[in-house]
């Protein structure tokens, strides 16, 4: 038994945060944000409100685009590293505010590559016979941990969720392929929040030194990032023995133009076969790939039968893919 793909949505926020807006508040302009990100504006959630809002909405746009009520979940996974707070975990909050009575669910943080994780433990609880409707969801409030006096990372970062729905395959062939997963620790060394786990907890002494903000340092990411995720898109298509001319779309982590622009030129893809929206949206982390991947659809760049593979990279270093069978126009 296999995993498919039967529905997607999606949520952003209305209010924008453009780059003429970043111009006020540090020492950057719009043409330097775009010459070196692609980015142009983003979207940023209310501070009264957490990533649970985004995901819940993200879910149900999934649900009534499959016409089903959330009763018939029988699992929740959120992919995130803004969880409401640090206890409990978002998929309860998700679940208890969708009404999605008869399903359990968890929150996996693997950083950018969060969703893909996720999907990828969705399969298997699919293929395992276990259970047969899974919603994933990648969701971040990037806001909240971004540092907005530090220029080099808060133009990046914006808010926002983005759902799939994975079932059994009816036996045609479409779903997912094949998956492959990375890790090397190297990562914590470059993409990282300082303070308030375990190793050193929230203090007076933390929040002074600005402890709580995400940083990064950006070249050797770039690097990694980029060979991590033309080697695995490589090696999953070697694997299959599929060349670039079989994939309709490449749906990558849109963290940096650049860094998008690096992968599709070392495949040797064509500028159709690549889903961008990060001028839209920036990095919005976990939610990155199913954002991209419900306004592919919306476009109609994915229709049924179409192959197409999401590669992502993200803080640990985590990396990988999944290449998989579009299932419905």
């Amino acid at each position: 038994m296999g995993a498919t793909i039967t529905a997607v949505g999606h949520y952003a926020p209305e209010k924008k945060l453009t780059n003429k807006d970043f111009e006020k508040m540090v020492d950057t302009n719009d043409e330097w944000i775009s010459t070196r990100t692609g980015i142009k504006e983003r979207r940023i959630l209310s501070k009264e409100k957490g990533t649970s809002y985004m995901a819940v909405r993200a879910a149900k746009a999934a649900l009534a685009q499959r016409n089903i009520s959330a009763e018939e979940l029988d699992l929740i996974i959120v992919a995130t590293v803004t969880p409401d707070r640090f206890v409990p975990g978002t998929a309860p909050y998700v679940q208890g505010e969708l009404g999605a009575n008869n399903c359990w669910g968890y929150d996996i943080n693997g950083g950018c590559s969060g969703f893909i994780c996720a999907v990828a433990t969705a399969t298997q609880f699919i293929e395992s016979g276990k259970y047969k409707k899974v919603m994933v969801i990648g969701a971040d409030k990037m806001s909240a941990i971004v540092d907005y006096e530090d220029r080099n990372t808060c133009i990046l970062f914006g808010d926002a969720a983005g759902a799939v729905l994975l079932e059994p395959s009816n036996g045609d062939g479409f779903g997912v392929d094949d998956f492959m997963l990375h890790m090397d620790g190297i990562g914590q060394e470059y993409l990282y929040i300082k303070a308030g786990g375990s190793r050193l907890p929230a203090s007076h002494e933390t929040v002074d030194q600005r402890l709580h903000y995400l940083y990064q340092d950006g070249k050797p990411v770039f690097k990694f990032a980029v060979s991590g995720m033309t080697d695995v898109a490589k090696r999953l298509l070697d694997k299959h023995d599929l060349t670039v001319k079989d994939l309709k779309l490449l749906i990558p982590h849109q963290a940096n133009m650049r860094i998008i622009d690096a992968v599709a030129s070392r495949l040797g893809l064509e500028p159709d076969q690549v889903m961008i929206n990060i001028h839209s949206y920036g990095n919005t982390t976990a939610a990155t790939i199913p954002m991209a991947m419900s306004e592919a659809y919306q476009q109609g760049r994915l229709k049924k039968g179409d192959r197409a593979m999401m590669v992502a990279f993200g803080a640990g270093f985590i990396w990988g893919g999944i290449l998989f069978q579009w299932a419905f126009d």
